[in-house]
């Protein structure tokens, strides 16, 4: 982080002048100009006493900003390929979010990865093909193309492709867990 710059953005809107900061905080103008162009670093103490006088704090000054990026094209997604099937992270950083969404394309006779026991739900829509949801207790269900499936995710499960050709789910999971 470029502490200089980013104090000049807030003391900018802020509306103060160089001199004005400097006066309010007790630091000479040429010090917060230097500061400013990232020519000296503050101390701790100094870097309080200035983002005071700019009606900020420590915390929020290095508060890691929200991801501002709210779309995401093809050129955003990471892929995994695997033997059975290929995972689409389609919403990059995921992780730091509160849901994860994949996009999971099956070959033909594929099994996803065992999904383990976890705090949280999932939500599948099948956007091609049929799949299984096979339970740790090997129960199971059929969801075809245009239908959704629910689970909670405390029980053991995988999905597999029952079609004759490639299937496409989107998979989400609350928290992320991939």
């Amino acid at each position: 982080m470029e502490i200089g710059h980013a104090i000049r953005k807030l003391r900018v809107k802020n509306g103060l002048t160089l001199a004005e900061l400097a006066s309010r905080c007790e630091l000479t103008k040429g010090f917060l100009s230097q500061l400013e162009n990232d020519i000296t670093s503050p101390s701790i103490s100094t870097l309080e006493d200035i983002l005071e006088a700019l009606g900020s704090s420590l915390g929020e000054f290095f508060k890691e900003p929200k991801n501002s990026k709210n779309v995401f094209k093809e050129d955003d997604f990471f892929l995994d390929e695997k033997d059975d099937y290929t995972i689409s992270w389609i919403i990059p950083n995921a992780q730091k979010r509160e849901m994860e969404p994949l996009l999971i394309e099956f070959k033909e006779n594929g099994k996803s990865f065992l999904m383990e026991p976890h705090e949280g739900e999932e939500f599948g829509y099948v956007l091609q093909g049929k799949i299984k949801i096979v339970y740790e207790d090997e129960s199971e269900e059929v969801v075809h193309t245009g239908e959704t499936f629910y689970l909670d995710g405390l029980e053991q499960h995988y999905l597999e492709n029952i079609s004759k050709k490639k299937s496409q789910v989107l998979w989400i999971t609350t928290p992320p867990s991939f």
